[in-house]
C-alpha cells in the first residue's frame, strides 16, 4: 500500500468517526461554572452578604 492510499484511507476513517457520545464543550463549561459558583458561595457567603448589604445601605433614596 502506498503512502497516498494510506493517507486517503486514514482521512476517510476520520470523516466517518461518530462523535455523538462526546459531551459538548458548552455543557462542560456550564457544569464547571456552576461548580465554581457553588464553591465560592459556600466559602464566602457571609462576606458576600455583608458586601451586598453595605452596598444597598449606601444607596441614598431620592
Amino acid at each position: 500500500m502506498t503512502l497516498i492510499k494510506l493517507a486517503v484511507r486514514l482521512h476517510a476513517g476520520a470523516l466517518e468517526r461518530d462523535d455523538r457520545g462526546d459531551i459538548p464543550g458548552w455543557v462542560l463549561i456550564t457544569i464547571m461554572t456552576a461548580g465554581l459558583v457553588t464553591l465560592v458561595w459556600g466559602v464566602a457567603s457571609d462576606q458576600l452578604q455583608s458586601i451586598l448589604t453595605s452596598a444597598l445601605n449606601s444607596v441614598k433614596s431620592p
